[in-house]
């Protein structure tokens, strides 16, 4: 024999009674009546139960305003946050949520902010409560006031001000939370754009990475304000600056013209930054990339080849320039080039020759990532695969291994190449070996 509904509720047996909610939509009705219960427990898992039930419990809301007035603070608590759970269309409880923002007990006021947010209507009561709960004793009831704020979205536009000044909190979970919320509510956030660049220099770094995402949700409204501390004395702000225009990516003259300055900052951090922001501004910072990097050292100029690698197709004008690179002095700037021809080199045969050249570098790692860049560069690079066929035999295993992957990738079959990879399946590598069999495989498919 079953057990009844008041057992299950009075031990605590809430998956059991959400079993049979799924069965008989009906008990609902009887779990509504047992907010009546005299019985604590009882009480408190039936509003608990009624949370979890979400929507589908709307019926309950009126009764569970009435729990929000019980002597037992944790009845109050749990009602609110069953509220929350059953969404927006608790939204008559506001104007009572929005009150117990100033209850004595901590726990409460945290769980009636949670709630307002889950509800997600705005209402003169919900906005302006919540705003005064930014400036809660309890450092929980304001950062959930301000992730509810957000929650609340455009609506809650009036909250933007109080937002701002919670930037400044001392904790950095609040600051970070007001930064996000910002983004969310959206409209009128430009006013907090000043406020979200002084945050740029916030001690904490998950609050600096909130800001930046901010700024950047805002867009290009921002790029007057960068522009101006783009040369801050805090580096940790020039370096914000530089990642948040690289975040917004418009490809403004301005923009472009003070990143260029920033590659020559005093601090690699800022450096980095900057070329990162110039890749992401994509195809209009070419120009840029290409004037300045004769003037770098070996690390700037590999960070440059890098980003315009990863520009990807739109940088094809900075072949010439990269196949110059192929040929520099230092190592770790061939490499890269080599690297980054595989990326942009597609249909250019001028690539594919310098490619090739580089097959004959003194140095192993050129040579293999010549290897690859071919490979990468799939069947435009059909006119190398002489010079890979002759790499098969290169001292360097991995340079052998990388040919023989290139070659499969390529995709042509010809018997010179299926007798060339078959002489090496039983090279002395074992991942040499591999890789020819894994190229034959793809050929014959």
């Amino acid at each position: 024999m079953s057990a009844s509904l008041e057992k299950l509720l009075r031990d605590a047996r809430t998956d059991l009674v959400i079993s049979r909610v799924e069965k008989d939509p009906e008990v609902i009705n009887k779990i509504i009546n047992h907010l009546d219960n005299e019985i604590r427990s009882i009480r408190f898992n039936a509003i608990y139960v009624l949370g979890e039930l979400g929507k589908k419990s709307k019926e309950s809301v009126s009764k569970l305003m009435m729990c929000l007035e019980d002597d037992d603070w944790s009845i109050c608590r749990e009602a609110a946050r069953s509220l929350g759970k059953i969404g927006d269309v608790s939204d008559e409880a506001i104007p009572t949520l929005a009150q117990m923002l100033f209850n004595e007990e901590p726990l409460i006021r945290k769980e009636a902010a949670i709630a307002l947010g889950k509800i997600g209507s705005s209402t003169y009561d919900s906005v302006s409560n919540l705003n005064k709960a930014l400036k809660d004793d309890n450092v929980e009831v304001r950062i959930e006031a301000a992730k509810a704020l957000g929650d609340i979205g455009p609506d809650a536009h009036g909250a933007i001000p109080h937002l701002t000044n919670a930037l400044k909190d001392v904790n950095w979970v609040v600051r970070k939370a007001a930064a996000e919320a910002i983004s969310q509510i959206g409209k009128g956030s430009t006013k907090a754009i000043p406020d979200l660049i002084d945050t740029l220099q916030d001690e904490d770094w998950r609050v600096r990475f909130r800001a930046i995402s901010t700024l950047a949700d805002i867009g290009k409204e921002t790029i007057p304000k960068l522009l101006k501390v783009a040369n801050h004395e805090n580096h940790i702000v020039r370096k914000g600056v530089a990642e948040t225009l690289g975040e917004v990516k418009i490809p403004d003259p301005k923009v472009i013209s003070q990143l260029a300055e920033m590659l020559h900052d005093k601090e690699e951090a800022v450096r980095g930054k900057a070329v990162d922001a110039l890749r992401s501004i994509g195809r209009e910072a070419i120009p840029t990339l290409l004037n300045e990097i004769d003037e770098m050292d070996t690390e700037m100029q590999c960070l440059i080849i890098s980003a315009i690698g990863g520009i990807g197709k739109d940088a094809k004008e900075a072949i010439p320039k990269v196949n110059e690179l192929l040929n520099h002095k230092k190592k770790k700037v061939r490499v890269e080039a080599a690297r980054t021809l595989g990326k942009i080199g597609k249909d250019s045969d001028a690539a594919i020759k310098a490619l090739e050249k580089a097959l004959e570098d003194s140095k192993n790692i050129v040579r293999r990532e010549s290897c690859l860049a071919l490979g990468n560069l799939q069947g435009s690079a059909s006119n190398a695969i002489p010079s890979l066929i002759d790499a098969l035999d290169d001292k360097d295993p991995d340079v052998r291994w990388r040919a023989s992957e290139a070659l499969g990738k390529i995709g042509i079959t010809k018997p010179e190449i299926t007798q060339s990879l078959e002489g090496l399946i039983h090279d002395q590598c074992d991942y040499v070996c591999e890789s020819a069999i894994n190229a034959l495989d793809r050929l014959s498919e």
